[in-house]
């Protein structure tokens, strides 16, 4: 099994200067993320009931987690600690452990639960590699649609044998824009007003429910820029590694790392616009 399950990169992470000689095999985290990713979306499936989840909330009424996330972060998580006991875990829903290897694994088990609770089928499974600080490999896998996004670092993003490239959007006027919105309503309702900004100055706007399916999709020519703040490391770091892979620009405020400020993603050509569109308006100087 190779990248998407149809392809197998070949090649290697290695530190900086200064740091850890450790060389990783990057494919071989690949195959193993892609693995374990594609059994707990076989598990969510299979175990949505038809009614009712039970679920509870974390951070408002909003923001919700159902037992199934946790069922596949526990899948996940004993999965990848079977192959490799010595790698560290961070995991949205609670998972948290250090490792003496120079890899930790950042994992959402439902990226997108409030689709998934609701029957939506915009969600996935969002696994990625980090080695000494750097996301090395990422797979954000959709189980209602079967599609596995993988990536490498410089080894490109695919969607099964197929190469992602981002669009070459240039013109802000004709471009499909995603965002997501806040779980907090006091942040809910300044998104909303940053959006009466945006709006009129693209082609369009978009709201998956997914900021991972949201990345990978801009990846796949589906999307020519994406935004939102935030944006937790579970949330970015495999889709941002497979739009940054695909040639996109994944960046925050001027420079600056995305994260939870604002994340800013879309192709070189366009970028500047966007940044330029949403930094003012959606708070990304703060």
């Amino acid at each position: 099994m190779g990248a998407g399950a149809d392809r197998r990169p070949t090649g290697v992470a290695r530190p900086a200067p200064g740091q850890n000689a450790m060389v990783i095999d990057t494919a071989e985290l690949l195959e193993l993320a892609v693995d374990v990713g594609r059994r707990a979306g076989a598990l969510l499936v299979e175990r949505r009931p038809s009614g009712d989840l039970e679920f509870d909330t974390k951070s408002s009424p909003t923001d919700v987690v159902t037992v199934m996330d946790t069922a596949s972060e526990r899948l996940i998580t004993e999965a990848l600690r079977a192959a490799r006991p010595g790698d560290g875990i961070l995991s949205e829903e609670g998972a948290d452990a250090d490792g003496g290897t120079g890899v930790r694994w950042i994992v959402d088990p439902i990226d997108g639960t409030v689709n998934y609770l609701y029957g939506i089928p915009l969600w996935a499974v969002s696994i990625a590699a980090e080695f000494e600080g750097e996301i090395v490999a990422g797979v954000v896998h959709n189980p209602m649609s079967g599609e596995t996004f993988t990536a490498c670092r410089g080894e490109g993003a695919y969607l099964a044998r197929h190469r992602l490239r981002v669009t070459a959007a240039d013109d802000l006027s004709k471009a499909l824009v995603a965002t997501g919105f806040s779980y907090v309503s006091e942040q809910r309702a300044r998104q909303a007003k940053a959006l009466q900004a945006v709006l009129p100055a693209v082609r369009d706007i978009r709201r998956g429910g997914s900021a991972a399916l949201d990345l990978c999709w801009l990846a796949a020519g589906r999307l020519d820029g994406f935004y939102e703040r935030e944006l937790k490391p579970w949330d970015l770091a495999a889709g941002g590694l497979v739009a940054r892979e695909a040639g996109a620009r994944v960046e925050g405020p001027h420079g600056r790392p995305a994260g939870e400020g604002l994340t800013i993603a879309a192709g070189p050509a366009l970028f500047p616009a966007l940044h330029d569109l949403i930094v003012p308006v959606a708070g990304g100087d703060d």
